[in-house]
């Protein structure tokens, strides 16, 4: 009895700690869309999209030869190149021309369906059964994310929301892929092999795509493609994939329910774009949904 109450113990830390890396994660990913939106003010999307993987790549590349990383199996490169064409390639590139048709506060609209699609993924990729209270909880937080977004008044865009609801999906299939392979392969080597698989053609790309001048790009744009490549590419995704792991995909998934708020409170200070003191109220009930889904999660 008292070795299984250690191990219980032992594992309702360990999903703690999931929780609280997870948190951190999204935190740094709040930042993205704001910064995506002024960085594609001045970088072409595919130029945008291809030198933040390589600034991330070679990063990567040099943290894995120096701390002497042991390479993966080849069962494992598969679910690598998977995180590759999610979080690296498809939903940087997605977003990002879905950027120059929507703003970055309409695309919260779909960011709020995120946690959806990775708690989606994480049944049919990662093998885990929530509750059906879980899906409960899920699904009304992410109605009250979208349901504020429009209650914005958010102006459609058909392409910008083709572009945006593709990038969730394989964003939601990364997450859930990168965070299944994270329990053998390790959280911050899950996202460096995926970066360091995808260096070679994104630098070719990056040079193909450079624009004839730098001399024109201003400081802000310089400083936005710095944050998504070294936070967002890279940095947050050692946080987000060791607390996915920790505390589970479809439980600690849910706390990108809370990135759609951060990165309205960011793109009012950094966009001037207008947000409503609704969001106060807003927030504490999607933070209840989530407080909901983790109890039920298991």
């Amino acid at each position: 009895m008292e070795h299984a109450s250690n191990l219980q113990n032992r594992s309702n830390d360990n999903a703690s700690t999931g929780w609280i890396n997870g948190l951190i994660g999204v935190v740094i990913f709040s930042g993205s869309l704001p910064a995506t939106r002024i960085a594609v003010l001045e970088f072409a999307p595919v130029f945008l999209t291809m030198a933040r993987a390589s600034i991330a790549g070679v990063i990567a590349l040099c943290m894995l030869l120096l701390l002497k990383e042991r390479r993966p199996a080849n069962g494992q490169i598969m679910p690598l190149l998977i995180v590759a064409m999610g979080v690296v390639v498809g939903f940087p590139l997605l977003t990002a021309l879905a950027l120059q048709y929507v703003t970055s506060a309409h695309s919260i609209v779909f960011v709020g369906l995120l946690p959806l699609a990775t708690a989606a993924f994480a049944v049919l990729r990662g093998g885990e059964r929530p509750r059906p209270v879980f899906w409960v909880f899920s699904t009304l937080g992410s109605a009250l994310v979208v349901g504020f977004a429009f209650s914005k008044g958010v102006t459609a865009s058909p392409t910008g929301d083709l572009l945006m609801l593709l990038a969730i999906l394989v964003c939601g299939l990364g997450y859930a892929e990168g965070a299944k392979l994270s329990r053998s392969l390790g959280g911050w080597q899950v996202i460096c092999w995926a970066l360091v698989l995808a260096l070679p053609v994104m630098l070719v790309l990056t040079w193909l795509t450079a624009p004839a001048s730098l001399a024109p790009i201003t400081l802000p744009a310089w400083i936005s493609l710095g944050y998504v490549s070294l936070f967002s590419m890279l940095i947050g995704f050692v946080f987000w994939y060791r607390g996915l792991a920790q505390g589970g995909i479809a439980a600690v998934g849910q706390l990108q329910l809370l990135q759609p708020f951060f990165g309205l409170a960011l793109a009012a200070t950094l966009l001037h774009e207008q947000v409503s003191l609704g969001m106060l109220g807003v927030t504490v009930a999607v933070i209840l949904c989530v407080a909901g889904a983790r109890r039920f999660s298991r």
